[in-house]
């Protein structure tokens, strides 16, 4: 668990250091973990299928603590760099396509969300790890690329937001289930960007109103933890409707996928596969 915190705020630091020109579509960024030994490397970039002049960015266990010491245990963290990640920019209007390997904590919702929030757009993102570990760290890395990349410089205090937006929505998840929490912040995401709320207490109005519609009964240690988030998103120079546009980009690339004879066979798949172990439970009382 704490190689993973570790890897998400690693690969969120790495999207922000390096920054030379804008991007182009089609180029690739690499973020390694400083602490992977030469053979993890090897597998890392085998796995990405990435050539071997491709742009790479390091980040380390240092950079990890700086974004997730505030929200994780430093044990947690733990004292090595090792996840990775693959960038691709593409073209204005794409959204952001997350896919993963080896993440058991972070959902690929869960970093679009964040991602949306640091200021990332328009790129495949690919997270990894030699071995299962949480993902929280892969986020640091992830936004140091994507400042190399494009050149653009995300501030601190949103690099930081986009962190703790992470670590509050996986812990949620584990209360609340996963699904209906990564559901419940993009909601509440676009309701502060129709509603523009001035106060705490107008966003807790709408993280109560949001929880209400979706049926998800939050305590109030949860609400007021929810609403304390947000209040800091609502004081950064954020581009809500940039932020709304790539997760509605994100969730049109779901459905297409889910329509797609591809996505319509691994579900079908799944269904025959759910039948035969009813048909089995069945046929065990007869």
């Amino acid at each position: 668990m704490r190689k993973i915190f570790a890897w998400l705020g690693v690969l969120l630091l790495s999207f922000t250091t390096i920054a030379h020109a804008d991007s182009v579509v089609g180029d690739v960024i690499v973020t390694l973990g400083e602490n992977l030994s030469p053979a993890q490397k090897e597998q890392v970039l085998e796995e990405m299928d990435v050539p071997s002049d491709v742009t790479t960015v390091t980040v380390s266990n240092a950079e990890e603590h700086k974004y997730l010491g505030e929200y994780i245990p430093k044990a947690q963290i733990g004292s090595k760099a090792i996840s990775s990640s693959k960038i691709t920019m593409k073209e204005k209007g794409y959204g952001i396509n997350v896919q993963t390997h080896n993440i058991s904590w972070v959902s690929k919702e869960m970093y679009t969300n964040a991602l949306s929030t640091a200021g990332v757009k328009d790129a495949d993102i690919y997270i990894t790890a030699p071995f299962e570990v949480s993902g929280t760290a892969a986020l640091t890395g992830l936004i140091k690329a994507y400042e190399t990349s494009t050149g653009e410089k995300i501030p601190e205090e949103q690099k930081q937001v986009a962190n703790e937006e992470m670590v509050t929505t996986a812990k949620l998840g584990d209360q609340i289930g996963e699904k209906q929490a990564t559901e419940l912040i993009q909601r509440i995401k676009e309701e502060v960007a129709k509603e523009n709320p001035q106060t705490l207490q107008e966003i807790k109005v709408i993280v109560n109103n949001v929880s209400n519609e979706l049926n998800i009964q939050l305590t109030q240690d949860q609400t007021d933890r929810l609403a304390a988030l947000f209040d800091k998103m609502k004081n950064l120079d954020i581009n809500w409707d940039q932020v709304n546009n790539q997760l509605d980009k994100a969730k049109e690339k779901w459905n297409d996928f889910k329509n797609s004879d591809e996505g319509q066979g691994i579900l079908q798949s799944i269904i025959d596969f759910l039948q035969r172990i009813v048909d089995w439970i069945a046929g065990l009382f007869k």
